[in-house]
């Protein structure tokens, strides 16, 4: 599943870069576009419950946290070196030459990219937790979804809770933000690009450390203190970002580092939720479902809510909202740090 999906994301980034202007084609230019967002969107969902799975069931149960934090770091690593693309030959080649053609090149990189992460994977063997459960004497296949929500939805519910207010804050600050500093703050394009990245770095920087102060204090301290720190400071920072270039960027990053304890604890916390013969079923469900219908609309309700009320602190507002549904979710979640993962945390 992860050499497929990373063949599927690779495959599509490539195509994008290779989609004929709407002057050629037409209709047909905007038409493949989503049809190859859609691919992309596909293989995200089945990339990030495998991955975030696979480095679970690997690590050691006391190292779990400090283990399952390079997903995160990979995953920001990868959004700095798109940015730092889009950076770069903006700077390089300028608007115009940028508008016609040298949109195009950081998608194409995606191709090398994948064929390599292809080659890697294919080499690599099933958990030992999955190989285990295979061989075992009365190993049960996944369910299927209605059976699934069933007999795991505590699981599904938490899950789905906490993945609001995390992907909310994820996409509003790695996706929409630069959209918000440039027609919101008033920031050049290069600027609004720079600021993010800038504030990545820092956060892969913390990100190791986080997770593993999680495997000594647990998952939910971690969650507790990015929720709430979040909650109380985001529309401050938010203000401070609205200063200028140099309050952009202190308040990106101190915004970063509040969400780093969420972040660097996603592939300890989520997956140990659910027994392994529905683990990649249960979480990447609950995951996808969840970032759906908030994580991937966050950007949209963002716009809206400015315009519809013209207040620059809404994405602030909105975020403290999912902080409160995160919270709430917290409440009911079992903590597995340290905890092997052939049990069923809600069993008990």
């Amino acid at each position: 599943m992860l050499a497929l999906t990373i063949l599927l994301m690779s495959g599509a980034t490539l195509c994008v870069g290779l989609i004929p202007s709407y002057n050629s084609v037409g209709f047909w230019a905007p038409l493949s576009l989503v049809l190859l967002r859609i691919v992309q969107g596909f293989s995200t969902g089945g990339e990030y419950g495998g991955a975030a799975t696979f480095m679970a069931e690997y690590a050691p149960d006391d190292r779990r946290g400090f283990y399952g934090s390079f997903l995160e770091f990979g995953t920001l690593a990868g959004f700095s070196l798109g940015a730092f693309l889009m950076l770069s030959f903006s700077l390089f080649l300028g608007d115009q030459a940028m508008h016609d053609w040298g949109w195009r090149v950081p998608f194409l990189v995606a191709a090398p990219m994948g064929l390599v992460g292809a080659y890697l994977r294919a080499r690599m063997e099933d958990t030992p937790v999955f190989r285990a459960h295979e061989t075992a004497s009365q190993a049960r296949s996944s369910p299927g979804l209605i059976a699934l929500l069933a007999r795991h939805r505590r699981p599904m519910l938490v899950v789905g809770g906490l993945v609001v207010a995390l992907n909310v804050v994820n996409y509003t600050l790695l996706s929409y933000m630069p959209t918000y500093l440039q027609s919101r703050i008033g920031l050049s394009p290069d600027e609004a690009l720079a600021v993010p990245l800038l504030g990545m770095l820092f956060m892969m920087l913390f990100l190791p450390f986080a997770g593993r102060l999680s495997d000594r204090i647990g998952r939910r301290p971690m969650w507790s203190f990015s929720l709430i720190g979040l909650f109380l400071l985001v529309a401050p920072l938010y203000m401070l970002m609205g200063t200028g270039l140099v309050g952009a960027c202190v308040g990106f990053i101190l915004l970063g580092l509040l969400y780093v304890p969420q972040l660097a604890t996603i592939s300890a916390t989520f997956p140990a939720m659910f027994p392994t013969h529905v683990r990649f079923a249960g979480f990447a469900g609950a995951y996808n479902i969840s970032t759906s219908i908030f994580g991937g609309t966050a950007p949209a309700i963002n716009s809206g809510l400015i315009s519809v009320t013209g207040n620059e602190l809404m994405p602030a507002y909105y975020m403290m909202a999912t902080c409160v549904v995160g919270l709430i979710a917290l409440r009911f979640m079992p903590e597995t740090a340290g905890r092997t993962l052939y049990e069923d945390p809600f069993a008990r």
